[in-house]
């Protein structure tokens, strides 16, 4: 695995990063030097607690998707040779809402003027952030989404990455791209046909609907339930209980893997598929997914005025 770190440079093998290194790129993690998110170590959790605090509408803008970016280049640095903490945290700090997926309103600007590469390359950077989420990073890195709100498209997409998901009884998940002729290409077939099976993956995708963590729970998505507002208290609870068996746990995500391994290249190629259907989506389906983007902003708000006060 190739890194670029923003301020060590490439780094082709864990056998050739000093200590130093991985010593620095822990301290970048726990000093909060990301614009658009919050980055907690939590010694006693051995965990790494990584919070979403986007500007504007909670999506994944260009910004958040630098700074998770970021992170993740940190945390493989971090975690080579040594284990300075065994999970790694997804969650988000805007109340009522863990992401509403893609940034629509560059998706509508980039195919209106035309612009493939740009698109193309807006999705393969949401591709890199699932796929090294999915494989902990190649690392003994267990990788936790704590959903508390709406998670939606891409917001879903992402914590369907995660080896598990848990998530307060009033979270919401769905996948609403084909209301405007779409369909969630960073990640969701792959994940949800892993998941569940290829035809149980479809009619999920294709149905648009929106499912409640108590449903998605039934059908084995969300490994945990936690009550409203104990979101934070119950992650870390499920952490204790997967660290008292921690080897038998990795042993079982390396088998997964093994048995049905997740390549970055096959999201790459459902993603290219992505980004050609977009392109071919007219002003009427533009239009509509205008819509959808100005009743989401109305129902979960900008995402600014609803930061968790976490100082």
């Amino acid at each position: 695995m190739t890194f670029v770190h923003p301020s060590f440079g490439v780094v082709t093998s864990p056998t050739e990063m000093s200590t130093s290194v991985a010593t620095l790129a822990l301290s970048s993690l726990t000093q909060n030097y990301y614009p658009t998110m919050q980055v907690e170590l939590d010694q006693p959790a051995k965990a790494l607690f990584c919070f979403m605090r986007p500007d504007g509408r909670p999506s994944y803008t260009p910004e958040l998707l630098r700074d998770m970016s970021r992170i993740q280049k940190d945390i493989a640095l971090a975690t080579a040779g040594a284990e300075p903490f065994r999970y790694v945290v997804v969650g988000s700090r805007v109340l009522g809402t863990f992401n509403l997926g893609g940034d629509l309103d560059l998706f509508g600007a980039k195919i209106r003027a035309g612009a493939r590469d740009a698109l193309r390359a807006y999705a393969h950077a949401c591709v890199d952030i699932v796929y090294h989420n999915a494989v902990g990073y190649d690392r003994q890195v267990t990788t936790v989404a704590l959903v508390q709100g709406a998670a939606l498209g891409g917001g879903f997409e992402a914590a369907l990455s995660c080896h598990h998901i848990v998530a307060e009884r009033s979270a919401t998940f769905g996948l609403p791209e084909v209301l405007f002729n779409l369909f969630p290409g960073m990640g969701a077939y792959s994940l949800l046909s892993r998941r569940l099976d290829p035809a149980r993956a479809e009619k999920l995708i294709l149905s648009g609907k929106i499912f409640s963590a108590v449903e998605l729970h039934e059908m084995g998505l969300v490994d945990h339930l936690a009550e409203d507002g104990e979101g934070d208290t119950a992650v870390r609870e499920y952490l204790g209980r997967l660290d008292r068996r921690f080897n038998a746990h990795q042993a079982v995500l390396k088998a997964r893997h093994r048995v049905n391994p997740l390549t970055r290249e096959e999201l790459i190629d459902v993603v290219d598929v992505w980004v050609d259907a977009a392109m071919k989506l007219e002003e009427a389906d533009l239009r509509k997914m205008a819509r959808l983007v100005r009743a989401q902003s109305r129902r979960h708000g900008s995402g600014a005025d609803q930061r968790l006060a976490a100082e």
